[in-house]
């Protein structure tokens, strides 16, 4: 999938997360999936419009396919800001109607937004008339005390109405008081069969499912009954699991990069962005789980870890991270010659 392609298909999706998904994660991570859809942090409508722009929704072109989440509740705003974010050219906007944090409710937007579904078709009609790019939603399936299924069918229809055709559903309700919003990603139920159910009685929308999915063949079960999988903190944790995602989401005939070529391609994005006046570790904190569950991935975590953040912290970093792993593995191939 590049820029020019029908998004829409989106079957493979990375979610958006607060200070995990910025620029340089994104480049990191296209890098490994050539055509999963990648989403921004949420920017606020506010910072977007009045805000440093380059720094907040700033990014490489390599990053397409790309989509801005933005956060609010002011139609006026969410269209001007969305319209920015097609200048910069964003591939989609997606309003979050899902982030159950405090400061979300206090600034009127996020989850608390699921029990005020016509301000939300509102905004969705202003964003869309807007820009011509496709604005979706991103969604739970309620909120504290709402009946699961008549929250989200009355939520997604009346939304839809305005003109939303994609719904990106986290499978869970949010609870607005007494959890915390690390809490609200693990306490409340999974109820996958709910998502299920809003795509079968809507088949015209287009559905993508979120919430606990951790591997690729979870998102291959996923797949029978929706459109798309989003995955958020296990792509982010084993970032490597994104390379199987091309050929199998996306039918492309391409081979996956290795983790070194991953790294060799990444090298001189690092160097650009370390002349710029960026710091290594800004970037690396990002690739620490390349090479989880391989021989040498200790070594790799730990020497980009204690080295990045030093004055003067180059590429060699890297380099050095790659070698130690290197070795490993062939201190491990040598074993197992040894052994036989």
């Amino acid at each position: 999938m590049s820029k020019s392609a029908d998004i829409s298909a989106r079957v493979f999706s990375v979610a958006p997360m607060m200070d995990w998904t910025d620029r340089y994660d994104r480049y990191f991570l296209r890098l490994v999936s050539r055509h999963a859809l990648l989403y921004s942090e949420m920017i606020t409508a506010p910072a977007v419009i009045h805000g440093e722009r380059d720094r907040l929704i700033g990014f490489d072109e390599a990053e397409h396919p790309l989509a801005l989440q933005l956060g609010g509740s002011v139609p006026g705003e969410l269209a001007q800001a969305a319209r920015i974010g097609e200048d910069f050219g964003y591939d989609e906007i997606n309003l979050n109607v899902g982030c159950p944090s405090d400061r979300a409710q206090s600034g009127r937007f996020g989850a608390c937004l699921m029990a005020e579904p016509d301000l939300v078709a509102e905004c969705v009609g202003e964003m869309r008339t807007a820009v011509a790019v496709p604005v979706t939603v991103k969604c739970r399936i309620g909120i504290d005390d709402q009946d699961e299924d008549s929250a989200l069918d009355g939520f997604v229809d009346t939304v839809a109405a305005a003109g939303c055709n994609v719904f990106i559903v986290h499978a869970r309700k949010a609870w607005l008081e007494g959890l915390s919003p690390k809490q609200n990603r693990d306490i409340p139920p999974l109820n996958y069969e709910r998502v299920y159910r809003l795509k079968q009685r809507r088949p015209e929308l287009r559905i993508v499912i979120n919430g606990g999915i951790a591997s690729l063949e979870e998102a291959d079960a996923h797949l029978c009954h929706v459109d798309g999988v989003m995955l958020g903190r296990a792509a982010y944790q084993s970032p490597y699991m994104l390379a199987g995602v091309d050929r199998r989401c996306f039918g492309s005939h391409l081979a996956a990069p290795t983790r070194r070529e991953v790294v060799e391609r990444l090298v001189p994005y690092v160097e650009h962005k370390l002349n710029e006046g960026r710091r290594l570790s800004q970037i690396t904190r990002h690739i620490l789980g390349l090479f989880n569950n391989q021989p040498g991935a200790r070594q790799w975590r730990r020497h980009l870890s204690e080295n990045a953040d030093k004055p003067g912290a180059g590429v060699s970093v890297i380099q050095e991270a790659l070698a130690l792993v290197e070795g490993t593995e062939e201190q491990g191939r040598a074993r197992l010659v040894a052994a036989q």
